[in-house]
């Protein structure tokens, strides 16, 4: 994942691509974890910016499940 993933560009995925999106965004969070851990991390903020993205897609998804929110198909 690139700098802060956007809101808009989640709703846009399918919940397949959801689920890709935070298979992706725990793996970086693991790493980067691994790499604080052993004193390799040089972006902090990076873990901050993964954590925040994790929760946004935890958001959407409990919002589609609710029926909050659906796929917008663009």
């Amino acid at each position: 994942m690139s700098a802060a993933t956007k809101a808009a560009e989640l709703r846009q995925l399918d919940n397949e691509g959801l689920v890709a999106k935070l298979r992706e965004a725990k793996e970086e969070l693991f790493n980067l974890r691994f790499q604080a851990a052993t004193g390799q991390l040089d972006n902090h903020g990076r873990l901050r910016l993964v954590r925040k993205d994790i929760a946004r897609i935890y958001t959407l998804m409990r919002e589609r499940e609710l029926g909050i929110e659906t796929v917008e198909n663009a």
